[in-house]
């Protein structure tokens, strides 16, 4: 039996997916940000969740296609050691962050090495507007589609940010919120699960 339960708990960490994360805003008091641990708190146990940082970046520029920058090849293997990505942006003029979109074209780059060829993918944010980012996700949805990332279509998720509701500590105080986080990162698991078992990342 003791052997048996061994024998789980290692297929239990070898069926870990490890999920990079990309938070839109630079903000070190981005609600994105809080809102990125909330959804790492009520995530399924066999996510592994480590941030990709894109603050360090520099402009992209074409000329460096042959001699690309330390900080946009380390963003490009931390998207290679990732099994999916999840997006926590927020909405800036009706579409992403510059930074955003900044990091996706080092991403994307050079001409043939797509980083996001193929990637399960999901997108999600948070505003202070009534709106919750609807609209700006709509331009970075295009944007990883045209990337050939796989990107999870539903549920949507247009989060109203309240302080007292979102909290740092990855804390939920309404049940109600909590338990719509909790549905959408189980169904980026599954959809995760289904892209890979098609297309699994080498």
């Amino acid at each position: 039996m003791v052997r048996t339960r061994a024998v789980a708990r290692r297929l239990e960490v070898v069926m870990a997916h490890k999920v990079g994360y990309l938070i839109g805003s630079l903000s070190k008091d981005s609600i994105n940000r809080v809102l990125s641990q909330c959804l790492i708190a009520v995530a399924p146990d066999d996510l592994e969740f480590h941030e990709i940082p894109i603050k360090d970046l520099p402009l992209y520029n074409r000329d460096l296609d042959d001699d690309y920058p330390a900080e946009a090849t380390a963003l490009k293997q931390a998207i290679a050691d990732s099994d999916a990505l999840l997006f926590v942006t927020p909405e800036y003029n009706r579409s992403i962050p510059g930074a955003l979109k900044n990091a996706i074209d080092w991403a994307s780059r050079p001409w043939g090495q797509n980083s996001f060829d193929h990637i399960p993918a999901a997108v999600i944010g948070a505003s202070v507007g009534a709106i919750g980012t609807a609209v700006g996700q709509q331009p970075l949805r295009s944007i990883l589609s045209y990337c050939n990332a796989r990107q999870m279509t539903a549920p949507e998720a247009y989060i109203h940010f309240d302080p007292e509701v979102y909290l740092a500590s990855g804390e939920v105080t309404d049940e109600e919120s909590r338990e719509f986080l909790r549905a959408f990162m189980t169904e980026f698991r599954d959809h995760v699960e289904r892209v890979l078992t098609v297309l699994p990342r080498d």
